[in-house]
């Protein structure tokens, strides 16, 4: 069955700044969107949405037809509805995958869902990153280079203030000696989320095979397995059980 995929982005900087519309310029949106589609052919269909869009292009029936939703903010964070971020929360605790990429740490959806300030040190001076797997066994690994070389990237380093995560598949080390978990999991409810940190829009780190197969892999492994729903909650009659 194919994965729907509802790729949203913010899709601030590439309407306001010609310097990041010249490096996306059908946006950061379209280039993840671009990504999964050659990843994942006929195994994904993809929407995308953004910011300005109606709701956020975030409808309760669109969530509902989505199975795995990508999320990329960065100086917007602040106008995106609460009552749409409460009704995201509510589709991924009841199962649908949740990818977060880069200054989506900050968004309101990541923060709602970690429980901390998920703040980070960072530095942008265009440093190299490499990022290593270091859980090769699992899913979103595989097929990957080890390490993934970006020529050009913001850095982020610890200390990333997070709760311990499900599993840490990548970690990334920079130019000036920061470490920092790049690619780790959590499960929130039925749902399966992925953070994965490169991908500042001062750079073409979207359009890199390697992130992009980061990326599908991603949203293979956060595809619900189980059919959707929140946790029932009940109040059964008391029972006598017998050996």
């Amino acid at each position: 069955m194919s994965i729907r995929v509802t790729v949203w982005n913010e899709g601030v900087h590439e309407t306001t700044e010609p310097e990041i519309a010249a490096i996306y310029p059908d946006g950061i949106h379209g280039a993840i969107a671009e990504g999964l589609g050659e990843m994942l052919g006929e195994d994904a269909t993809i929407r995308t949405a953004t910011l300005a869009d109606p709701e956020h292009g975030l409808t309760d029936e669109v969530l509902a037809d989505t199975d795995v939703l990508t999320w990329w903010g960065h100086i917007a964070h602040d106008q995106v509805s609460d009552e749409v971020v409460a009704r995201v929360r509510r589709h991924v605790l009841s199962g649908m995958g949740l990818l977060v990429l880069h200054s989506g740490h900050f968004s309101k959806i990541f923060i709602e869902l970690m429980g901390t300030t998920c703040s980070l040190a960072w530095r942008n001076d265009a440093e190299r990153e490499l990022v290593w797997t270091v859980k090769p066994g699992h899913p979103i690994a595989q097929g990957v280079d080890q390490p993934i070389v970006i020529a050009q990237q913001e850095m982020y380093g610890e200390h990333f203030d997070i709760p311990d995560p499900d599993e840490t598949v990548f970690i990334s080390n920079f130019e000036g000696g920061e470490v920092f978990r790049s690619g780790v999991t959590f499960t929130r409810g039925r749902g399966r989320i992925f953070y994965f940190s490169p991908g500042d829009q001062e750079y073409p780190v979207y359009f890199h095979p390697q992130i992009r197969r980061v990326l599908a892999n991603a949203t293979r492994w956060a595809a619900p397995v189980v059919e959707r729903s929140l946790p029932d909650v009940t109040n059964p009659d008391a029972r006598t059980w017998t050996a």
